[in-house]
């Protein structure tokens, strides 16, 4: 198996629910453990952008994802916000990579400061100290020179900013294959197989002109 086999997805409350909920979906495909947190903002979003209603409580929540996404049992493990015993909270049971998706500029301002103010701020700075893989992805238009100097932070703390800005050179058809765009290059960086987007020159035919 390439790539991690446990992977902790924290989605905030910046636009772009369904990135986050295609990332879940596919990590379940892949055979992954998910650790999955949640900030209220985020359902707040998730309920405006899409018709997924999460349930409050946490063991609910996790009922209602395995469902969703046909995980097996076990295999999604959702935490609440204060949930300081859980594995992610400590350096020695949190998996190997992170991703916050989307990342709202308030999470990347807490997680540059190191603030732990709840779980998920908790569980990046865990990512951050134990030198793992954190990959944030912010959806802001435009960046003030706060946001940016952020992100200029935590990129020399080894955090990688991935903006949700997909591409069209795939030719896009429809919305699902713009957040496509995006998860793909998330799965990539985590070395996790996916077939939603070839990688760039993958079926380049070359040749002079």
């Amino acid at each position: 198996m390439s790539g991690p086999e446990r992977v902790t997805v924290a989605m905030t409350g910046a636009s772009g629910a369904p990135y986050g909920l295609r990332l879940l979906d596919c990590l379940v495909r892949e055979d992954r453990e998910v650790h999955f947190l949640i900030s209220k903002a985020a359902q707040l979003v998730m309920a405006t952008e899409t018709d997924v209603r999460l349930p409050p409580k946490a063991m609910m929540m996790q009922a209602f994802l395995t469902e969703y996404t046909g995980a097996s049992a076990g295999q999604i493990r959702v935490y609440g916000r204060d949930d300081w015993m859980s594995p992610v909270a400590s350096g020695s049971g949190s998996p190997s990579a992170m991703v916050v998706v989307p990342c709202s500029t308030g999470s990347l301002s807490a997680i540059a400061t190191g603030a732990c103010n709840n779980l998920i701020e908790r569980a990046a700075d865990v990512t951050l100290k134990e030198r793992r893989q954190l990959i944030l992805v912010p959806r802001e238009a435009p960046f003030s020179s706060i946001h940016l100097e952020n992100m200029l932070k935590l990129s020399n703390m080894g955090a990688i900013i991935l903006p949700a800005s997909p591409g069209f050179y795939h030719q896009p058809q429809t919305i699902d294959d713009l957040v496509d765009f995006v998860v793909a290059r998330i799965l990539n960086l985590l070395n996790i197989p996916q077939d939603m987007l070839p990688r760039w020159g993958e079926h380049h035919i070359g040749g002079d002109e």
